[in-house]
């Protein structure tokens, strides 16, 4: 018997309505590590001390918009994959979400439990596959580098 090796994907939701981020944390918590924040700041110390693939925030709070917290975010935390969350149908702010907050989805609360799984999932294979890539594009620059070095040892013999 294969025993199953693979992390669960990592998430912050971050909400400024409590019981949201419960019942985020109620419907995914078997499936998913979750890490909740009431607040943009919350969000930002969490992500100081964990690992997170994926973010998922709602666009109205109060200090801080949800699309102004991941534009704030992108250059400390550039790799997460973002998703936005709404209750509102605010077309500037699903413009700015791409534009300025590099949002991989844009979802209208409230959101659907189905749905929103086949999300996460989708933007965790995102994330997954932009890592290998630059996994390999690493490699590949080693493996070159030595290369160029083996080249000039022959040169020069």
């Amino acid at each position: 018997m294969e025993i199953e090796s693979k992390e669960k994907i990592r998430i912050l939701y971050v909400d400024d309505e409590e019981n949201n981020l419960q019942a985020f944390k109620a419907t995914f918590r078997r499936e998913f590590k979750i890490f909740v924040g009431i607040s943009a700041k919350e969000g930002e110390e969490i992500l100081a001390r964990e690992p997170i693939d994926i973010i998922i925030t709602d666009q109205r709070m109060p200090e801080k918009t949800g699309v102004e917290f991941l534009e704030s975010i992108i250059p400390n935390y550039p790799e997460p994959i973002r998703i936005l969350l709404t209750g509102y149908t605010d077309i500037q702010a699903v413009i700015d979400s791409i534009n300025k907050g590099q949002v991989y989805h844009y979802l209208t609360k409230p959101w659907e439990e189905d749905y929103l799984r086949t999300v996460i999932k989708n933007a965790f294979e995102v994330y997954s596959l932009r890592r290998e890539n630059e996994r390999l594009t690493k490699a590949l620059i080693k493996s070159n580098e030595q290369l160029e070095f083996l080249l000039r040892q022959n040169l020069l013999s």
